[in-house]
């Protein structure tokens, strides 16, 4: 009787514990969020005045400067508008007027140093202005 009582006991635990580790599908329909993409629907909502008001109320982690600095390549956050290295670093984000923006993208120091070189260590702020002839909002370069 006790061995049969401690096998529907550690029978029940073991059913109890492979329920709960399971994992639970998404609902059908639902979206995970790309937290290194602001949208134009975003900042319009949120009505910025330009692409640093943005960048700071919603991601400002990716304008902090991270990783030891170095001389020959410090860890700044580099700017890009429209594929064009921007000079004077996050407070170019100043200048960018949030109306004509389509979309804002973070690349981590380790996706911009591959992509754009050894001075990209700090990490890329990508600004997008640019439209489709359609009038969508360009994609997004990934």
């Amino acid at each position: 009787m006790r061995r049969t009582a401690r096998l529907l006991t550690v029978a029940s635990l073991t059913l109890g514990l492979a329920a709960g580790c399971a994992s639970t599908p998404r609902p059908t329909g639902t979206v995970k969020a790309d937290l290194s993409l602001i949208t134009r629907e975003q900042i319009q909502e949120m009505r910025f005045n330009n692409a640093y008001d943005a960048v700071k109320g919603l991601r400002g982690d990716w304008i902090r400067q991270r990783g030891p600095e170095s001389f020959r390549y410090p860890t700044e956050v580099q700017i890009y508008l429209d594929g064009v290295r921007m000079v004077g670093g996050v407070q170019t984000l100043l200048t960018i007027p949030s109306s004509g923006i389509q979309f804002i993208r973070h690349y981590n120091g380790l996706e911009a140093t591959s992509r754009w070189g050894i001075d990209h260590g700090g990490g890329v702020v990508f600004v997008s202005t640019k439209v489709t002839r359609q009038g969508a909002a360009g994609q997004p370069p990934g």
